[in-house]
C-alpha cells in the first residue's frame, strides 16, 4: 500500500480516526457500484506500483480518487492521518471488520489492513475511479463483492531486486524482509495464475509498464463510457 500526499483525495481526509458513522450506515447494505468500476492494482512492495499510480494521477487528475485503507500500524516518518492511512488501534478496526464496515481485509507482519466501503462509495458518487491498492487475500474478498473491479497485477522484474528496492528504503528490519519476500513471492504466484487479473503488467521497463497499464485503464474506461457510464477522462 502506498502513500500520495499530492495526489490523495483530500475529501477523505476529513474522517475520524474512528472508521466514520457513515461507514456504519452502511454495513448491511449491498454494494452496489454507484459510478466507475474500481481499479485494483496489486503487486508486492517495491514492485513499482506507487509509480505506475503516480503518473496515472498526474495525467488524469480529474478522473481516480485513492481509497485511503485503515491500518492498525503505526505512522512512519512523514505519514499523516486521513492523507496516506487511517490509523487505528487494533481492537477499533477489529470491532469495525465484525460489523461489516470493510470490502476488504487483510493482516501482514502483524498489523491489520482494510479498505472501508465507505471510502470506496465516496470516491465512487463523485464520478471517479477509485483507485484501490491491496495484497492478495484483499483481491479474493473484493471478487466475492459486487463491485466488478478491474483488476491488475503489477509484477516485479524479479525477488532479487524486490529485495534491493526494499533495503534501500531503510525501513525494515531483517526479520520483517524476509516475511516480506517470502510473502512477495507468494503473491507472484497468485497474481501470474491464469484467471486471477485481467491485466498482467511486467514492470521491468517503468517507462514501458507504464505505457501498457495507461493504455489499458484508458480502453476500458472507454468502454464503460459507451455504456453510459460517466467517466471524465481528464
Amino acid at each position: 500500500m502506498i502513500s500520495f500526499l499530492f495526489i490523495v483525495n483530500r475529501a477523505l481526509s476529513s474522517s475520524s480516526s474512528s472508521i466514520s458513522s457513515a461507514a456504519a450506515s452502511l454495513t448491511n447494505k449491498k454494494m452496489t457500484a454507484p459510478g466507475p468500476r474500481p481499479l485494483v492494482l496489486c503487486g508486492p512492495s517495491g514492485s513499482g506500483k506507487s509509480t505506475l499510480l503516480k503518473r496515472l494521477f498526474a495525467e488524469f487528475p480529474s478522473t481516480f480518487g485513492f481509497s485511503i485503507s485503515h491500518t492498525t500500524r503505526k505512522p512512519r516518518e512523514g505519514e499523516d492521518h486521513g492523507v496516506h492511512y487511517y490509523f487505528v488501534e487494533r481492537p477499533e478496526m477489529e470491532a469495525a471488520i465484525a460489523g461489516d464496515e470493510f470490502i476488504e481485509t487483510a493482516e501482514f507482519t502483524g498489523n491489520l489492513y482494510g479498505t472501508s466501503k465507505a471510502a470506496v462509495r465516496e470516491i465512487q458518487a463523485q464520478g471517479r475511479v477509485c483507485i484501490l491498492d491491496i495484497e492478495q487475500k484483499g483481491v479474493e474478498q473484493i471478487r466475492r463483492t459486487d463491485l466488478n473491479p478491474i483488476l491488475i497485477f503489477n509484477n516485479p522484474p524479479s525477488i532479487k531486486e524486490l529485495e534491493r528496492r526494499l533495503r534501500k528504503r531503510g525501513s525494515e528490519t531483517e526479520e520483517s524482509l524476509s516475511k516480506r519476500l517470502n510473502a512477495a513471492q507468494v503473491e507472484i504466484d497468485y497474481g501470474l495464475t491464469p484467471g486471477n487479473f485481467h491485466k498482467i503488467i511486467n514492470n521491468v521497463d517503468i517507462d514501458v509498464a507504464y505505457e501498457e497499464f495507461r493504455n489499458f485503464v484508458v480502453q476500458e474506461l472507454e468502454e464503460q463510457q459507451k455504456q453510459g457510464v460517466s467517466v471524465n477522462l481528464k
